[in-house]
């Protein structure tokens, strides 16, 4: 199996594994652990060995018996070896009939007794497989700070006592938002990587979207379930033209539309269209409307940016934040000219001055303006605040372009 399948089936396996032994045993944080070496075993003897018939039952089996070593470890010291000698190892089993073993650790990980922050941090660490470095990124918080909130996470988990099952409809409604959440965090990871030589984590992309998948068989009359989803296959469907065959980014109105993935437009506006005449639009389903607009658009000049304007300006009402705020902003410059989406994108300066997407919206509303020295810095501006490479070279080649004299 060559290297890449590999690493994709064990991320496939490792939430699916860890929700197995959660079940059965318990221990949250100790199952980690124990998850964590049998996908070391998988790494390094699978390439050799060959890969198990069944993988996953292959990884269950090797992990199950890691933890009750670290368990039997544990209680050695407490002097509890008589509790521990007592747990049986069983057999690998199949999810329980009526859920997926991921689905309920995706609820689980969103539980009350975790703060907001938590439970996305901790979700993004045991479902989408995202290093804490990666997580700290996400939460604009430094990595140590994330490694203190994903611990205290996991011991909240395991004094809980928290069931490892899936949750009545009240608690599913209760937990609902968070999970959402994580899942737009997964994806936005995946799709527009915030650090790194590449602009793409596609396995990440993938996750979520099947994790959505999995949240939106359970709610299929959710409309923000149903919004969500729409909302990442809307986006990862431009992903094939997002790239050229250098890796250089390349914006969505210079990309060929031919490549964008009209399965996935399909769907995504199928999605909306069953879903928005039930009414009370979330911002999941309205960002999701956004984006079919743009996906339906035959080429750029065609974009319905008046509409697109008038969807943001209902964003803004019932969920308003700087990033809405900054797309209002290129929405409104595409209606009404670059200086009146300079005039709103300059007030986000207090809230977004060390993002390079405020800095990079102004260089081209600077540009479009024909200011060509202002649009100069504020791409400098912008290359130097993101750790991304491929967009920092994009920012440099748009610097480079101004820097040839008209």
């Amino acid at each position: 199996m060559p290297r890449t399948e590999l690493e994709d089936l064990l991320r496939q396996c490792a939430p699916q594994v860890l929700g197995a032994l959660v079940r059965r045993y318990g221990h949250f944080d100790t199952a980690e652990d124990a998850v964590a070496e049998a996908l070391l075993a998988a790494a390094t003897q699978w390439p050799e060995q060959g890969t198990p018939d069944d993988p996953r039952a292959w990884l269950i089996r090797v992990a199950s018996r890691r933890l009750t070593d670290l368990l039997r470890s544990e209680q050695a010291r407490r002097q509890r070896e008589d509790t521990v000698a007592r747990w049986a190892l069983a057999e690998p089993a199949e999810p329980a009939p009526d859920a997926d073993d991921t689905l309920i650790l995706l609820f689980m990980c969103c539980h009350p007794a975790l703060s907001s922050a938590s439970q996305i941090a901790l979700t993004l660490r045991a479902v989408g497989g995202l290093g804490t470095a990666e997580i700290a990124r996400a939460f604009l918080v430094p990595e140590a700070t994330m490694t203190r909130r994903i611990t205290r996470a996991k011991k909240s988990i395991k004094d809980s006592g928290i069931p490892f099952r899936m949750p009545s409809p009240a608690e599913r409604a209760d937990r609902l938002g968070a999970v959402l959440h994580v899942l737009y965090l997964i994806f936005n990871e995946g799709y527009a990587t915030t650090s790194g030589p590449s602009l793409h984590r596609s396995e990440l992309s993938s996750e979520a979207i099947g994790l959505a998948r999995l949240v939106y068989r359970l709610l299929p009359g959710e409309g923000e379930v149903a919004g969500l989803l729409a909302l990442m296959l809307l986006t990862d469907a431009r992903r094939p033209a997002r790239t050229g065959p250098d890796g250089a980014l390349i914006p969505m109105a210079e990309q060929d539309r031919s490549l964008w993935n009209s399965s996935y437009i399909a769907e995504g506006v199928a999605l909306i269209s069953e879903a928005l005449p039930r009414g009370g639009a979330g911002p999941y389903l309205l960002q999701a409307a956004i984006s079919a607009l743009h996906d339906e658009a035959p080429t750029a000049d065609d974009t319905d940016w008046p509409q697109i304007r008038a969807l943001y300006e209902v964003l803004l009402k019932i969920s308003a934040n700087p990033m809405v705020e900054l797309n209002h902003a290129v929405a409104v410059a595409m209606v009404d000219g670059p200086h009146a989406g300079l005039e709103l994108a300059n007030r986000l300066d207090k809230d977004l001055a060390q993002d390079h997407r405020l800095h990079a919206v102004r260089a081209h509303l600077l540009e479009m303006a024909g200011s060509r020295e202002a649009a100069r810095e504020s791409y400098l501006a912008a290359a130097r605040l993101t750790s991304s490479l491929p967009q920092q070279r994009y920012l440099h080649s748009r610097v480079a372009r101004l820097d040839v004299p008209e």
